[in-house]
């Protein structure tokens, strides 16, 4: 009936249309309804009953509105349609809008801050209220979150960022690290929460990166570094639990890790270099006994501090590179640091070492040895000097392939496996040449002992074995024109007689100081089997013909130099076991002595070991990484000039230092050293403007 009463005076022509005139009186019955019955009813209200009365005369107003409209549809259809004006909804809303939140939205804002403070404090309040009052704020900007965001999220942060600074402020003198981080998890919980029942959803973002300022971006430093129950503190009585929580809570904020994971380097750095100390102290007060045990006692505690720490980073850091990229910083410092003279990359050597060969300290099950050498060579991922690594590891795993001492070969495998996996295929070639060498060198020493049962006429004389290597794959060793006795130059005339049937273009170089003999001492007590190395056993075969020879005579017959026949010497006359007797008899060797055999010699076993004073090879291993490692500069310089042609002095060293960073820290001055002998051999040329370019010479 209204419907049509409003549409039969809206269609009748001019001047009998009153649309106009219906319109602005639907605009004129909202502002008086507002005027005379809704905003006096607010004004005699105040706080909680004055919101109260808000959301229900928010309420009516919605109703009003959407029932006058339509009822007056037909002007919403075509006469505003066709005048371009704000529609009849739209008008409505603006009406109260501008009459009635205008007025009370800063009265609303306050008593609704008041509130949500109150909860914080832990006061019940009425939430379906607050959700109500706050969804006048969203409605009232009718579809834009302008009203929202400024009359009431701006405030309602700045309150919250007061509120949180002022608690904090309190907290932070009176709790532990711990405790203040339970506090903060719990308010974090209780804002999203907020968000959830009565917030708007858009302000959870910035409602809780507020209170993470407030709570934790402030007192960041302060918090971590607290004495007894920061960081440090929680890393040193294993509290995972906390440690988990810090990264929970300061993984969301920007850059919020960043002095957790200092702090954690430095506590990593600060454990592992007293781990360093510790060893270095124990060495010195030791002496020379006993620092090998010390050394393998230091590499099997940076494994377990390994171990413990990587598992925080998985565990307590989830994972987080920043924490990955801590550990490996920290363990740069330490693992490069040489305790009594030994570097890192030789102690980790020599640990493996003890664990591979036969009768070593560690006495491991296979899978304990399989886990142990994963962990030593992750530790060697820190080591800088990769190159030494290699090359002492190599000398080792020759000793325990030549001698017989590797405890078993599947391990041996694995770990160069490990190895190439780690540090790619040119790293292992030559350890993977020398044990493929010695399976080839069993095959053929099978073969030599097949063609001396099928040649009978000829025949070394006694048991031999002879092991071939090839020479590129294995550590240089001294071989001398040493005089063998005739027993032995037998031997070698019949091995060379058989490996040339086999190959005529392979020369043979015979290592005697890598030879082991078992010779038979026939003294007046009884006879012992001696087991002496090949030079030992030649200078004890001298003693067949004659009672008695000075060193003089000793150095023509063998033909040694003097520094090898004094060890020699003294192993046979000073040591343990004097199969020789010397004239004077002091524990030094002297060109003046003269000796003579000890036919009284006895000993309770039936068959001992002679062994050769060891030989310190730390200064021949490290000459002959720095020999290479200039013939790798040389080449990086060539492949990196090849490839560009002109290059700056900066650059080349800078991409020099990139290219062989993986293997060795190159010296700067040792690259400008190279650079200049490339020049002088006409690799390169300066610039004849610019001295710091170089150009290449094809």
């Amino acid at each position: 009936m209204l419907y049509t009463t409003i549409y039969n005076m809206c269609t009748q022509k001019p001047p009998y249309d009153y649309s106009q005139q219906l319109y602005d009186k639907y605009r004129e019955a909202f502002e008086e309804y507002i005027t005379t019955t809704v905003m006096p009813s607010l004004r005699e209200k105040h706080d909680e009953f004055m919101l109260r009365e808000l959301v229900q005369r928010w309420a009516n107003h919605k109703i009003m509105v959407r029932w006058l409209s339509r009822f007056f549809h037909y002007l919403d259809r075509y006469f505003i349609a066709r005048r371009s004006l704000p529609a009849l909804n739209e008008v409505g809303l603006s009406c109260f809008r501008d009459l009635v939140y205008r007025e009370v939205n800063a009265n609303a804002r306050v008593a609704v801050i008041g509130l949500i403070d109150k909860e914080r404090e832990g006061e019940q309040i009425d939430r379906a209220l607050l959700k109500n009052v706050i969804e006048i704020f969203v409605e009232i900007g009718m579809g834009q979150m302008d009203a929202y965001e400024q009359d009431f999220e701006t405030q309602l942060l700045n309150d919250t960022g007061d509120y949180y600074s002022r608690k904090a402020s309190n907290w932070i003198l009176e709790d532990s690290c711990p405790d203040y981080m339970l506090k903060a998890e719990e308010c974090l919980r209780r804002e999203r929460d907020r968000v959830s029942h009565y917030l708007h959803s858009s302000s959870e973002q910035k409602l809780v990166e507020k209170v993470q300022n407030e709570l934790l971006v402030v007192y960041a430093t302060q918090l971590l570094e607290k004495e007894h129950s920061g960081c440090c503190a929680l890393l040193r009585d294993d509290k995972v639990e906390d440690l988990s929580r810090i990264y929970r809570l300061y993984h969301k904020i920007t850059k919020g890790l960043d002095p957790v994971a200092a702090v954690f380097k430095q506590h990593v750095t600060a454990e592992g270099t007293a781990l360093v100390q510790a060893a270095e102290d124990a060495t010195s007060n030791q002496g020379s006994t006993g620092s090998g045990a010390q050394e393998q006692v230091l590499v099997r505690k940076i494994i377990e501090l390994h171990d413990k720490y990587m598992a925080y980073v998985n565990d307590c850091f989830i994972n987080h590179s920043l924490f990955h990229k801590a550990l490996k910083e920290a363990f740069e410092v330490f693992c490069n640091k040489a305790v009594s003279g030994s570097s890192s990359a030789e102690l980790l050597a020599g640990f493996c070492d003890n664990i591979l060969k036969k009768g070593g300290s560690e006495k491991l099950s296979d899978e304990a040895i399989e886990e142990t050498l994963e962990k030593v060579v992750k530790l060697l991922a820190y080591i800088s000097d990769k190159d030494l690594f290699a090359e002492f590891y190599r000398k080792k795993l020759a000793r325990r392939l030549l001698f017989d001492r590797s405890a078993n070969e599947d391990h041996e495998k694995s770990i160069l496996t490990k190895l190439k996996q780690q540090c790619g295929g040119q790293f292992t070639s030559k350890m993977e040449g020398m044990v493929t060498d010695l399976t080839v060198a069993r095959d053929n020493q099978v073969n030599f002992e097949e063609y001396l049962k099928s040649n009978e006429n000829v025949s070394p004389g006694m048991d031999l074995t002879v092991t071939v290597l090839t020479t590129g794959y294995w550590p240089s060793y001294k071989s001398f024109d040493l005089n063998l006795p005739e027993e032995m130059v037998r031997c070698v005339e019949v091995f060379k007689a058989f490996y040339e049937t086999k190959t005529k273009h392979r020369k043979l170089t015979w290592i005697y100081s890598l030879g082991t003999c078992h010779i038979n001492g026939k003294f007046e007590p009884k006879t012992i089997e001696l087991v002496v190395s090949t030079y030992q056993a030649a200078l004890l075969l001298l003693f067949n013909t004659a009672e008695k020879l000075s060193y003089s005579e000793i150095l023509t017959q063998l033909n040694l130099t003097h520094d090898d026949l004094v060890r020699l010497l003294h192993s046979l006359s000073c040591a343990k076991y004097k199969i020789l007797l010397k004239e004077p008899a002091t524990k030094t060797i002297s060109p003046n002595d003269n000796f003579e055999f000890n036919s009284k010699f006895t000993d309770r076993l039936r068959r001992i070991k002679i062994p050769l004073p060891p030989v310190d090879e730390r200064k021949k291993v490290i000459e002959d990484v720095d020999k290479d490692r200039r013939y790798a500069i040389d080449a990086a310089i060539v492949r990196i000039m090849k490839s560009r042609k002109v290059l700056g002095h900066q650059q080349l060293v800078m991409e020099c230092v990139e290219q062989l960073g993986r293997m060795f820290k190159p010296d700067i001055k040792a690259i400008k050293k190279r650079i200049e002998d490339l020049i002088t051999r006409d690799y390169l040329e300066r610039d004849k403007e610019n001295p710091n370019m170089f150009k290449y010479l094809a």
